[in-house]
């Protein structure tokens, strides 16, 4: 028995409001203004990627206007340039004894369609982790380019857009944090415990100021591990109300300038031991500004189909449930790099040759900052 995508629409709806795993739901990244849909994101293609089209940053040519010169002036180019987006098809299922019901008095499908929301929620946080840890190491790969390692953001001179120069901030590398980091000691983490008042910030702004300029949004989300987290909270810097965003709150630092968001992510990224960041870096944390992460749905065939086995379990019967969803993570300012001819893996979204930079850093919106 087959639901067509109108009927699976509704079902999903139903049951996101039953999921066993609420109070988990949503706590997730894709639940938080990092996603933003994107209407020029076309999934229905004939391929397993896409193109989309945007305009470019002007680089305007302004002209002195002159009474006694007839000669013309010089226009300003508005040009437009397209992006790679890879899609990905996802499926989940369970099977229920018809049978057990008689013994556990608990209805398997029930249970099944509930955590179906849960599943799916949990698969796209961890796609959209993926997404910040590849363009992460892209960015650090990038950065190393010309072989020196350490080629992140060092200083607030620090052009970002040279070829070789990475969208990253390692706080351990030589720089405006100081010496290089060599040993446990002198390895610096991203708060200071050992500074006074809001001093103890002063490295995560001096990151925000080298990466972003004077085109510093009015907030920003930090995604950080729970030690990264305890920190913080033992240095007395969480805010003590909290930012309502949609039917999320979120815990913020510095008067709501750092929505925080906690995730339990693997704090290593790939070229790490190759030298490309000081070796006192084992962490990473992200900051990340509103709608970096584009998102759109991919639709699919009989999104969710059941099959009944009346003879199996010598007759006692059992019944498979199918979900199947797709969809589309994207990280703005990037081009989708990675394999053209398979739908993509949360692997294969965290690999750094996935990803090559498109637009200017100060238009970039993912900031990876490498820490003790």
């Amino acid at each position: 028995m087959a639901i067509t995508n109108t009927d699976f629409q509704n079902i999903a709806l139903a049951i996101s409001a039953y999921s066993d795993e609420a109070y988990t739901t949503e706590k997730k990244l894709n639940s938080t203004g990092i996603v933003a849909a994107d209407q020029r994101i076309d999934a229905s293609g004939e391929s397993f990627i896409g193109q989309f089209r945007w305009y470019k940053p002007l680089n305007a040519n302004i002209n002195i206007a002159s009474l006694n010169t007839a000669a013309n002036g010089t226009y300003t180019d508005i040009a437009t340039d397209v992006a790679n987006f890879v899609k990905t098809v996802r499926t989940f299922g369970a099977e229920q004894v018809n049978m057990q019901e008689v013994i556990s008095k608990q209805n398997g499908l029930a249970k099944i369609g509930r955590d179906f929301a849960e599943v799916r929620a949990q698969d796209e946080h961890n796609a959209l982790l993926s997404v910040l840890k590849g363009v992460a190491s892209a960015e650090v790969a990038r950065g190393d380019a010309g072989g020196a390692g350490n080629g992140g953001l060092v200083s607030f001179d620090t052009d970002a857009d040279a070829a070789a120069t990475g969208m990253f901030v390692d706080i351990n590398a030589e720089g405006e944090f100081g010496a290089a980091a060599t040993g446990s000691v002198d390895a610096r983490r991203l708060f200071d415990s050992s500074a006074i008042g809001a001093a103890r910030g002063e490295r995560l702004f001096k990151a925000i100021g080298m990466a972003f300029k004077d085109y510093e949004p009015d907030y920003m989300y930090l995604v950080t591990s729970p030690e990264v987290m305890a920190e913080m909270r033992a240095a007395n810097l969480v805010d003590q109300t909290m930012v309502a965003d949609g039917n999320l709150e979120f815990s913020t630092i510095f008067g709501g300038k750092f929505r925080l968001v906690m995730t339990r992510a693997q704090q290593r990224i790939a070229g790490e031991a190759a030298g490309d960041l000081n070796t006192q870096s084992a962490k990473c944390t992200f900051v990340v500004k509103p709608g970096s992460v584009a998102a759109a749905a991919v639709g699919v065939p009989t999104p969710v189909e059941v099959d009944r086995v009346a003879a199996s379990y010598n007759g006692g019967g059992s019944t498979n449930v199918w979900y199947r969803y797709g969809f589309v993570m994207h990280p703005m300012g990037y081009d989708w790099a990675g394999s053209t001819t398979a739908f993509v893996s949360n692997a294969g979204l965290g690999t750094a040759a996935s990803w090559n930079r498109k637009m200017d850093a100060l238009n970039l919106g993912i900031l990876p900052i490498f820490h003790a």
